[in-house]
């Protein structure tokens, strides 16, 4: 998962970036309103994890931006607040989910893959397009109930292109969404050829259909049509 971390207490946010990487997922950080602006205006994450208080901010506001851009990203309220008319703003305004500190990093992770299951594969962590199945807790792969072996990078690309099927996704939004930050170091974005090539070897060497269709000039769709 690609995921946003909004918090300016730089001890909790670097430990919850800490946690959530070492569980194998992608986390930008901003520890301010303007950072969270700037990430949420560029790219698009499967969770954003926001602050409400921020020194230069409200995290409200970032809520009601997402909603005015029309942008489809999880977010778990992460706050010291308790009051419920806060909660009911929160929610009220698209936050999925509402978390009081402190809390523990099991819980929060929890909650976050509960946000992402919900918006991307109808509340199941168990997916299906046609003959491949994906557990999105073991992180295992399967084309006609047998195991296929992909690395942790190669996973997490089908991943992205099963939850975005039949959509056009950009070489630099693929490479930008599960390389996260260290995409920006890259000095192109061909190599996101050779894992889409190591996907497909690996899908149709089991026997499944090859889903990826190249778009000239833009990138790759995931589809059956």
């Amino acid at each position: 998962m690609k995921l946003l971390i909004i918090e300016d207490e730089e001890s909790l946010r670097r430990s919850i970036h800490q946690y959530l990487t070492s569980e194998g997922n992608i986390c930008d950080s901003a520890s301010n309103y303007e950072q969270g602006y700037q990430k949420l205006s560029i790219y698009d994450y499967d969770c954003v994890l926001l602050d409400l208080t921020l020194p230069d901010g409200e995290g409200l506001l970032l809520l009601k931006y997402l909603k005015k851009i029309n942008k489809t990203d999880g977010v778990l309220i992460i706050s010291a607040r308790n009051s419920l008319d806060q909660k009911i703003e929160g929610l009220s305004l698209g936050a999925d989910d509402y978390l009081i500190k402190p809390f523990h990093l099991s819980e929060l992770y929890a909650r976050i893959q509960s946000i992402v299951r919900r918006r991307h594969f109808n509340g199941n962590s168990i997916f299906h397009f046609n003959e491949i199945e994906i557990d999105t807790t073991a992180m295992e792969m399967k084309v006609h109930g047998k195991p296929v072996y992909l690395t942790k990078k190669e996973f997490d690309l089908l991943l992205y292109f099963v939850a975005n099927k039949n959509k056009v996704i950009s070489k630099a939004a693929a490479i930008v969404h599960i390389w996260g930050d260290d995409a920006d170091m890259a000095d192109s974005f061909d190599f996101i050829y050779t894992h889409i090539k190591n996907v497909r070897k690996k899908l149709t060497d089991s026997g499944c259909k090859d889903y990826f269709q190249s778009v000239y000039g833009i990138g790759y769709k995931f589809t059956d049509k």
